[in-house]
């Protein structure tokens, strides 16, 4: 496994854990969307370095998908939602504001739901590439693959 992909993928998942010690406090939707963002981007980034693509450095969602799309699948609505909870954002009381304020505790759940789903798909992604190829036993090669055996002493 890579371990800057496996790095990346460790920070996702972090988010994800702060999103879910944050779920019950409603108070808290815009920061809990705010991570939902982090986690997304950096499984993004995670999954560049996986298939060997530039990293930008840019926070934008939809940059970050570029290429990525025939790997994992994502709503770019979505991201384009996430993408003005962090980029838009200037100031500190901007951060998690959607253009209608703070997100509902409704949208707070979907953008934490979608981010879920991205850092659980990258992560079968580094598995499932990660994974060895079996080896072949020498009793499943067929005689003509064998390699030739001097039979006179």
């Amino acid at each position: 496994m890579n371990n800057i992909t496996a790095d990346w993928l460790q920070a996702a998942t972090d988010d994800l854990a702060a999103i879910e010690a944050m779920l019950p406090n409603e108070q808290l939707t815009n920061i809990i969307a705010f991570h939902a963002q982090q986690a997304v981007e950096k499984a993004f980034k995670g999954l560049r370095e996986k298939f060997g693509l530039r990293i930008p450095r840019t926070h934008d969602l939809l940059v970050l998908y570029d290429g990525l799309s025939e790997q994992i699948q994502a709503a770019e609505d979505t991201l384009d939602s996430l993408n003005e909870l962090y980029i838009d954002a200037r100031y500190p009381g901007d951060i998690g504001l959607l253009p209608h304020g703070k997100p509902t505790t409704e949208e707070a759940r979907a953008f934490y739901l979608f981010a879920q789903e991205i850092v659980k798909t990258a992560m079968k992604l580094n598995q499932k590439e990660s994974e060895e190829p079996p080896i072949t036993a020498p009793s499943e090669h067929s005689p003509s693959e064998l390699p030739p055996q001097n039979l006179n002493p």
